[in-house]
């Protein structure tokens, strides 16, 4: 089951949310419901394909899109939805929220990409505006982090959700600095050759995307937890095996069937990418993705205080990851 709410303010996020998730009967608590602050796309389809392998195995699971990460956190920390798909460590530590991530999806592989009209390098954009995908996401966390390094400060950091969404405003000319991914950087160079500059970004190594749950959700459902963790292990096993098998699984279980033929095009080169590139971490992440983490919000000053002063604990939980790691084995 799919449902979509976009375009909500954060003001009334709470009072949208309660409506849109509540369960309204037993039947319906029983569910698993997910919450994605994205919309869905190329980029969700091994996520998505995972989700329904782990709906054969008994899992009832639920999908709701909703305008970005911090919405999404937020529904979980209210008890709106049960897992969310984001990367909340400045939640969890500023707020002290009773959530934890307890798998890591994938790891931050983004291009900054401006109109070479325009810009030229990353001293270029001292005083301008850049867009990214939400607050306090991976891309805007990369773009606080090379302020730093560069020594520049942005007149503003805008949200556009979706980087399909943010590479079209590039090529329409509607903002002229952001941060895409893969499929975009491709869409960019071929669309509109010449005409982009991909700024150089190096030594970032931290999550993009994780699962996180209210730790008394975790505590109550560790069978429902532990199949899906096993689903998405598996699943992005097999895709680094074979980037191919994501187009059948889309035909098998009848996924984003109204997406554009050219971005329908790209599933397979842009898997294909992502596979020889080792973007799927096959063991889920777990303490050693937390504490790679750690050093990059810190600092990128998502997170504050010395990386080696923070504990895995307080933000991880490990436990189901170690329990299907037992179970299928390391890679």
């Amino acid at each position: 089951m799919f449902k979509s709410i976009m375009g909500l303010k954060t003001s009334a996020a709470a009072i949208v949310i309660g409506v849109a998730l509540s369960a309204s009967n037993a039947a319906e608590a029983a569910k698993v419901r997910v919450v994605y602050g994205d919309i869905p796309s190329v980029e969700s389809l091994h996520l998505l394909a995972a989700f329904e392998r782990a709906k054969e195995q008994g899992v009832d699971i639920e999908m709701t899109y909703l305008k970005s990460e911090d919405i999404a956190a937020q529904a979980v920390v209210g008890g709106q939805a049960d897992i969310g798909v984001g990367g909340p460590y400045a939640l969890v530590q500023k707020v002290k929220a009773p959530i934890r991530m307890f798998m890591q999806l994938s790891t931050l592989r983004f291009y900054p990409a401006v109109n070479g009209e325009f810009y030229k390098t990353w001293k270029d954009l001292n005083g301008q505006e850049v867009a990214v995908h939400s607050r306090g996401s991976g891309t805007e966390a990369i773009m606080k982090l090379m302020e730093q390094r560069q020594g520049i400060k942005f007149s503003k950091i805008s949200y556009i959700p979706g980087a399909e969404v943010r590479t079209g405003a590039l090529l329409q000319g509607n903002v002229k600095a952001s941060i895409v991914d893969s499929s975009g950087r491709r869409l960019l160079e071929t669309q509109a050759p010449g005409k982009f500059v991909i700024l150089p970004l190096e030594g970032v190594k931290a999550t993009d995307e994780a699962l996180f749950a209210n730790t008394n959700f975790l505590e109550k459902n560790a069978a429902d937890v532990d199949k899906i963790v096993e689903a998405i292990l598996t699943t992005w096993r097999e895709v680094t095996a074979n980037p191919a098998v994501i187009s059948e699984w889309r035909a098998k279980y009848k996924l984003l069937p109204d997406l554009p033929a050219a971005q329908a095009a790209d599933i397979g080169p842009y898997f294909d990418e992502l596979a020889k590139g080792k973007a799927f971490p096959l063991n889920g992440g777990g303490a050693e993705a937390a504490k790679d983490d750690f050093a990059f919000y810190t600092l990128s000053g998502q997170l504050t205080g010395e990386a080696s002063s923070l504990k895995v604990e307080d933000f991880w939980d490990t436990r189901p990851l170690d329990r299907v790691l037992a179970k299928v084995g390391s890679k």
